[in-house]
């Protein structure tokens, strides 16, 4: 088994972007065998496009064929399909947001657990060779401030570098249906009666800046307290000040800048006497590497400034390497979607800090 048949669920953007091209470049490890949409006029492009002999809207069909793995990157919440396709004894990887509630969380790791198969997040920074340098350069010691800035514009912007194919044929009852299981998820996180700008923080940091939020616990581990959450721009620009058990500082911010062409992502990491700068593309890019800056303070007292060279390699194309590697070798892995729980109750407790107006603990419901 050591080529795995592979089904993809959504064929939109990051599909055609990066997934499809990734997994066709990977033919020694992958095959694709069934693509599926909720548009029709999708699932068959693409399925001519990249080869894949079988397509349907339904997504029982393609479980129910030939397929050893499901990559989910369809409109979200994935849920259902998560959940089915682990049950159905199918390796899944599920691409961000993996969901928005703990409960959806909980359903989908007890499917992965009953299952025994790989239930991986799709958390594509962390495969970064960049980042992966980053988390060497800030092992062993503890940070005073930690600062994340995200400035996004429309991901239009970028898209239009590549050839995209867009259809209108989804059946109107399934954005109904979409919209409402969507609905219940976020009143599972947060409850009735949320203000509009609370319910776009939310959404906002599950989708976009989760990049930024999983990369801090996979450097730091979970804060002990929100401290603040802030938005302005009728809830389309956030900051939130997090505590970590050391008592160093993260200020994160994530801001939507529409018309501006030049995508900005950056960690910054600051001790007494070092600092580490990490710089990420846009993830609609393909060939464009992150950037790695570190300073420290040699025996001498001098300011040393290096630049690592880093690895051509897509941390799209090494996450579904590691996907493979799980699979067919037994790797562990390292982004489970056991763990990713930790970054939905993050997200719920950032957005409860701005509409309490009070600090948070880290935690889960009772």
């Amino acid at each position: 088994m050591n080529r795995i048949k592979m089904g993809i669920v959504g064929c939109g953007a990051i599909a055609q972007v990066q997934h499809l091209p990734n997994l066709h470049d990977l033919q020694a490890r992958f095959e694709v065998t069934w693509a599926c949409d909720v548009s029709e006029g999708a699932a068959r492009f693409v399925a001519g496009k990249f080869n894949v002999p079988n397509h349907t809207t339904d997504y029982k069909e393609l479980l129910d064929g030939e397929v050893d793995a499901v990559l989910l990157c369809h409109q979200d919440p994935k849920t259902e399909i998560a959940v089915a396709s682990l049950l159905a004894g199918k390796h899944t990887f599920i691409e961000k947001p993996v969901c928005f509630s703990e409960e959806e969380a909980r359903s989908i790791a007890n499917a992965a657990e009953r299952s025994g198969a790989i239930a991986q997040a799709g958390y594509m920074k962390v495969y970064d060779p960049a980042f992966e340098l980053a988390a060497e350069a800030t092992r062993g010691w503890d940070p005073t401030f930690v600062q994340v800035n995200h400035l996004h514009p429309n991901n239009n912007l970028h898209l239009s570098q590549f050839h995209i194919e867009r259809f209108d044929d989804v059946p109107p009852v399934v954005g109904v249906a979409s919209q409402k299981a969507r609905d219940l998820a976020f009143r599972q996180a947060l409850g009735d009666d949320v203000p509009a700008e609370a319910q776009r923080i939310f959404f906002t940091l599950s989708g976009s800046m989760i990049h930024d939020l999983y990369g801090l616990r996979m450097l730091f581990g979970n804060p002990s307290r929100i401290v603040s959450t802030d938005a302005w721009k009728n809830g389309l620009a956030v900051t939130t000040n997090l505590e970590y058990p050391s008592g160093a500082r993260c200020i994160a911010s994530w801001v939507d800048l529409p018309d501006l062409w030049d995508f900005k992502e950056t960690l910054e990491v600051y001790g007494d006497d070092r600092r580490v700068i990490l710089t990420y593309p846009t993830g609609f890019s393909r060939g464009q590497l992150s950037h790695l800056t570190l300073h420290s303070i040699d025996a001498r007292g001098r300011t040393v400034r290096e630049e690592p060279a880093i690895d051509w390699a897509s941390p799209f194309v090494r996450e579904l390497e590691h996907f493979h590697d799980c699979i067919v070798s037994g790797a562990t892995c390292r982004t489970p979607i056991s763990d990713a729980r930790d970054d939905i109750q993050l997200v719920i407790n950032i957005t409860k800090a701005y509409v309490n107006g009070t600090p948070v603990s880290f935690g889960y419901k009772a």
